[in-house]
C-alpha cells in the first residue's frame, strides 16, 4: 500500500537550500498563520474587557447570556480570562479531532486548506460584535482542521533516516515566529489605535494570504492515501506490533515534553508581570512598554532558531550529529541555565531598585536556545516515528504537550504572589532539569524503538 511517506516528492522540483521546495511553501503558509492567530491573541482579551463586555454591546451578542452560565457569576475581567482560557485550551485540544478527521477521512491537504478557510471566516466574524462565539468556534474549528496537518505535512517531505527532517521544522518554526513578531506590530497597532476590527481584519487578511500560498504550493505536497478511487477502496492498515511500540513511545514522551515546556511559556504569564514590576525598562528618558519583552524574545527565538539549525548542519559534516532526543536533552540544559538567570536577575536585585536587563537578556538568549533544540526537534521526532496510518493523529496528540504545559503554567504561575522569587525561578529550573532526567532515561530505555522507528 502506498503511504505519504511513500510519495514524499510527488512532482520533480529542485531544492531550496538544500530542502524540498513544499517546506518554504508550508514554513510561509504557517507564518502567515501564526500572523493572524497570535494578533488575535493578543487583542482578544483587551477587546473584552475595554469593549465587548460593555451592557449596550454585550447584550446584542447572539446566545452569549446561555453561554456565560458555563463560568457561573464571573463578570468582567475574570470572565474574560475564563474565555481567553478556554479559547486557548481547546485550540491544543481540537488538533487530535483534526488529525483523525484527516487520517480516516478527507486527508491532510483537505483538511489544512478547509482549516484555512473556516479560520478566515472566523477572523472576519470577529468583526460583527453579535458573531462573537461563533467567530471563536470558527476559530478553534479551523485551528483544529490545520495545525496539526500542516505539520505533519512537514514531515512527510522527507523519507526515513533523513536527517534534514529535524532541520526543516526549525526552518517551520522560523515561520512561527516570523509571525509572532508581525502579529502584535500590526493587528495590535491596528486594533488599540485605530479600531478593535480594524485588528480583526488585518488577522483575517493575513489567513488568506496564508491560505494563497498554501494553494499555489499544493502540487508540491505529499500526496495523500485516503479516499481511493471508487470500486478500489483498501482497508486502512492496520497498526503492527511495531507501530503499535512507536505511539506508545512517542505517548510517554508527550507529559515529559508538558514539564519541558513550562519555563519557556512563563513568558506570557508570571515573567511580565514580574518584569513590569522590577524590570528596569526606560530607554533614554522614556519607559519601554512591557509587551516588548515578548518582541524580545521572538526575535531572539527567531535568531538562534536559524544559528542552532546551520550548527547542526556544519556539525553534522563533521562529526555524529545527536538524534533528536539528544538535542532535546541539550536543549533542557539551555533551559535550565535561562531559569538560573532569572533566579541570579532576582537574587541580585538592590533593595528598592530596579533589575537591569543583563541577566532578562542573558535569560532570552539560553532560553531560545532550548526552545530551538526543544519544540521543533521533538516535532520531527514525532512526525518521524508516528505509523503513516495514524501520523496526523499522532502530531494532534502532541499538541495535547501544549495544552497540559499551559495549564501547568497557570497553576504555578500563580505562585509568584507567594513565595520569595528566587525560588519561583529555582522551581521553573528544576522543572527543566527534571524534564531533562527523564528525557535522558527515555533515551536509553527506549533506544532502539527510537532509532529505528516503525517500517514504512
Amino acid at each position: 500500500m502506498t503511504t505519504p511517506e511513500a510519495t514524499v516528492r510527488p512532482h520533480a522540483d529542485r531544492d531550496i537550500l538544500g530542502h524540498p521546495r513544499g517546506l518554504w511553501y508550508l514554513a510561509f503558509t504557517e507564518a502567515w498563520e501564526r500572523f493572524s492567530y497570535y494578533g488575535m491573541q493578543a487583542l482578544l482579551a483587551l477587546y473584552m474587557v475595554k469593549y465587548l463586555f460593555e451592557p449596550a454591546r454585550l447584550e446584542k451578542v447572539w446566545f452569549f447570556a446561555e453561554f456565560r452560565t458555563l463560568y457561573g457569576g464571573l463578570e468582567g475581567q475574570a470572565l474574560s480570562s475564563a474565555i481567553v482560557g478556554t479559547y486557548f485550551a481547546l485550540v491544543y485540544l481540537t488538533p487530535i479531532a483534526g488529525g483523525l478527521i484527516a487520517d480516516r477521512f478527507i486527508g491532510r491537504n483537505r483538511a489544512v486548506l478547509y482549516g484555512a478557510i473556516v479560520m478566515s471566516l472566523g477572523h472576519f466574524l470577529m468583526a460583527i460584535e453579535a458573531a462573537f462565539l461563533f467567530a471563536l468556534l470558527a476559530l478553534v474549528i479551523g485551528v483544529g482542521l490545520f495545525k496539526g496537518n500542516i505539520a505533519s505535512q512537514v514531515g512527510a517531505l522527507y523519507g526515513e533516516g533523513d536527517n534534514r527532517r529535524a532541520d526543516a521544522f526549525q526552518i517551520f518554526y522560523l515561520g512561527i515566529n516570523a509571525g509572532v513578531i508581525a502579529a502584535p506590530l500590526i493587528v495590535g497597532t491596528l486594533g488599540e489605535t485605530v479600531g478593535w476590527h480594524w485588528g480583526f481584519g488585518a488577522a483575517g487578511v493575513g489567513m488568506l494570504l496564508g491560505l494563497a500560498i498554501y494553494v499555489a504550493g499544493r502540487r508540491y505536497l505529499p500526496a495523500d492515501d485516503v479516499r481511493p478511487a471508487p470500486g478500489t477502496a483498501a482497508p486502512k492498515a492496520k497498526l503492527s506490533r511495531d507501530d503499535w511500540g512507536a505511539v506508545v513511545a512517542l505517548l510517554l514522551l508527550i507529559p515529559v515534553l508538558a514539564i519541558a515546556i513550562v519555563p519557556n511559556n512563563q513568558i506570557f504569564n508570571a515573567y511580565l508581570v514580574w518584569g513590569d514590576e522590577n524590570f528596569d525598562l526606560n530607554f533614554m528618558g522614556t519607559k519601554l512598554p512591557t509587551t516588548w519583552l515578548v518582541t524580545l524574545d521572538a526575535v531572539v527565538s527567531v535568531s538562534f532558531l536559524a544559528l542552532v539549525a546551520l550548527f547542526w548542519r556544519w556539525y553534522g559534516k563533521r562529526w555524529n550529529e545527536p538524534d533528536e532526543l539528544g538535542k532535546m536533552i541539550i536543549g533542557t540544559v539551555f533551559i535550565v541555565g535561562g531559569m538560573l538567570c532569572l533566579f541570579m536577575a532576582a537574587a541580585t536585585q538592590p533593595a528598592g531598585g530596579r533589575i537591569g536587563l543583563f541577566w532578562p537578556v542573558a535569560f532570552h538568549v539560553l532560553n531560545s536556545i532550548g526552545f530551538a533544540n526543544l519544540l521543533p526537534v521533538s516535532l520531527a521526532l514525532f512526525a518521524r516515528l508516528a505509523p503513516p496510518a495514524v501520523n496526523a493523529t499522532v502530531i494532534g496528540l502532541y499538541y495535547l504537550a501544549f495544552f497540559a504545559g499551559n495549564s501547568i503554567v497557570g497553576w504555578v504561575g500563580g505562585w509568584l504572589e507567594i513565595m520569595p522569587t528566587t525560588t519561583f525561578w529555582l522551581i521553573h529550573a528544576a522543572l527543566g532539569g527534571a524534564a531533562g532526567v527523564v528525557f535522558l532515561i527515555l533515551k536509553f530505555v527506549l533506544a532502539s524503538r527510537l532509532k529505528n522507528g516503525p517500517p514504512a
